[in-house]
């Protein structure tokens, strides 16, 4: 497939303006007066005096609206001048430098754990993978916790029950192993999960068959079907190392690091704009720097390698499955997710009774109840309406605008690199200052960035495809693009991508339920499972049942997409001629 280098730098170049703009407007487009956020960030809770607000507005020249001081700072930026702080009045560029080598870092101590576990996990395959025709559940488990959760079991069995490691902080090595931790196993799993994915394609090849024919030891054979399952890997990993520096927010917050993340975030909040815009203005930096060189070892990888491993004809079909052996497991996951849904529901999720606060299990509440005194069961039962809900049609909406998106990448690159780029919760903060803080305005946030890793794994997906064999027949034979599209690349691509989809729908959940936490979506008292464990998590040593409720909610929503994925990916339907 050809390439153009132009078309791509300029959908980054466009992508990165249209971001940068939007960011522009925030502190008039929230409807809140930035001099008053200025204020309140300088001096907390103190009765704003109008004669400090009009200050504000003549220092910082706020009344000559946000394309003047865009274009200002701009103008300084073409000189290496990210501006000065609005609320600390100090130059910009220092605290983004010093924030974004703390989040390198992180980045890279993650990034090593990531691969660590991708080793681990695609160690077996490698070893047994034509005798191991399912894919496994591990790395789609590990994929299927959410950070935030992971960082806190380990925050509480490392650092306070343990003591093994410090709990907060920035000063020594040992602060960054249970953050590296929290953010390299999910990425890790979800890394080994894709290879593992891809590998029993690999495997069914004829190329395969020649090689055991002429007697070449596992390891060779090994090496080969991991080369030619690694192209469609790199986007995927260079949306992980931007999701690592920008993504980790609630990780960086968790842990009290002064990462990137938590320096944008904070300062959205306080609206202190030309450090909002230097933080992003480094991550996208980090971004684009990252799928450069994602593309660059992605052609590398997809020449020499998959034009000797193409083919006129596809491999042999999978082994063939029992049909409703496959489905028992996720039928069972529904029935105890439905079943905890439809008692909780007979339940008022919102009925206060202080004399009940942190009440333990009863038969009356077989979850305890919260520090308000609300039943358990019944915030889940009645949370599993918004939280479950919610997240599929996100989901639903982020696989068909990534599959639009994957099909066409050299106009969309750009777009899928700052999406992954933009935090969720600055994202919710965007959508919360135009439609106001509800369910709708988190999903819509969420949404807007769920669907890039799914665009760039199509992306991959598709010319993978279209540099197969049998394609590359059907075009010499004269059939047209969109018969192509339609019969051979769609039925190859579209299977991977959905169990891809249905592996970050515990993610999403979470991420939509967080934003809800930060008083961007659903507002209290509604019930929602990342809420509920958020609130949970103060009182986690006196009433640990508050936490472990909405905990193994999460666990049994990630187990039921872990092992629908699973049984998606076993179909036994139109075989794949290369990776999935």
């Amino acid at each position: 497939m050809t390439t153009h280098p132009a078309l791509t730098a300029a959908s980054r170049l466009a992508a990165a303006a249209a971001l940068l703009a939007l960011l522009s407007v925030l502190p008039w487009l929230s409807g809140r007066d930035p001099a008053r956020s200025i204020l309140r960030a300088q001096y907390g809770e103190r009765e704003p005096d109008p004669a400090a607000l009009t200050a504000i507005r003549d220092r910082l020249h706020l009344d000559d609206g946000p394309l003047t001081l865009s274009r200002r700072w701009l103008t300084g930026l073409t000189h290496g001048d990210l501006g000065t702080s609005w609320v600390s009045g100090h130059p910009v560029a220092p605290t983004v430098w010093q924030s974004l080598a703390v989040s390198l870092t992180l980045m890279g101590a993650a990034l090593a754990v990531a691969l660590t576990v991708t080793a681990l996990l695609t160690g077996r395959r490698l070893r047994h993978g034509p005798t191991r025709p399912r894919p496994g559940g591990t790395g789609a488990a590990l994929a299927a916790v959410p950070e935030f959760l992971l960082g806190t079991l380990l925050l509480l069995t490392g650092a306070v029950w343990l003591r093994w490691l410090p709990p907060f902080g920035w000063s020594t090595p040992a602060h960054l192993v249970l953050p590296a931790l929290a953010l390299g196993i999910p990425a890790g799993g979800l890394l080994g999960r894709l290879a593992d994915d891809a590998l029993p394609g690999a495997y069914r090849e004829p190329w395969t068959r020649t090689w055991r024919a002429a007697g070449l030891p596992w390891r060779t054979l090994a090496h080969g079907a991991l080369r030619r399952c690694l192209p469609p890997l790199f986007p995927q990993l260079a949306l992980v190392v931007v999701g690592l520096v920008g993504g980790a927010v609630a990780v960086e917050i968790l842990f009290a690091i002064p990462g990137l993340g938590r320096v944008a975030l904070g300062a959205a909040t306080a609206q202190d704009l030309p450090l909002l815009q230097g933080a992003v203005l480094a991550l996208l930096a980090v971004a684009t720097t990252a799928g450069a060189l994602a593309a660059t070892a992605h052609r590398l990888a997809l020449g020499p390698a998959r034009t000797a491993a193409a083919i006129a004809a596809p491999p042999p079909p999978d082994p063939p499955t029992h049909h409703h052996r496959r489905w028992l497991l996720p039928a069972v996951l529904a029935g105890l997710l439905g079943a905890t849904t439809l008692a909780g529901l007979t339940g008022d999720p919102t009925a206060v009774d202080l004399n009940l606060r942190l009440a333990g299990p009863t038969l009356d509440a077989p979850f305890g109840h919260d520090a308000l005194g609300r039943d358990i069961l019944a915030r889940l039962g009645h949370g599993a309406l918004h939280t479950i809900g919610t997240a599929t049609a996100v989901n639903a909406l982020a696989l068909l605008t990534g599959l639009a998106a994957g099909l066409l990448p050299r106009l969309s690159t750009g777009a899928v690199e700052v999406a992954n780029t933009l935090p969720p919760v600055i994202a919710g903060l965007l959508v919360a200052a135009a439609l106001g803080p509800s369910t709708t305005g988190a999903a819509i946030a969420v949404a807007a960035t769920a669907w890039a890793p799914l665009a760039a794994h199509t992306a991959a997906l598709v010319q993978e495809e279209r540099a197969t064999g049998h394609v590359q027949a059907s075009r010499m034979l004269g059939a047209s693009p969109t018969r192509i599209l339609r019969t051979h690349v769609l039925p190859g691509v579209l299977p991977a991508v959905t169990r891809h989809t249905v592996l970050r729908l515990p993610g999403t959940a979470l991420a939509i339920a967080s934003l809800s936490f930060v008083g961007l979506g659903a507002q209290p008292p509604t019930p929602e499972w990342g809420l509920l464990l958020a609130e949970a998590m103060p009182y986690v040593e006196r009433a640990p049942w508050a936490a472990l409720a909405p905990a193994t909610a999460l666990a049994l929503l990630g187990a039921f997409a872990v092992t629908t994925a699973t049984t998606i990916g076993t179909r036994g339907s139109r075989p794949r001629p290369a990776t999935s």
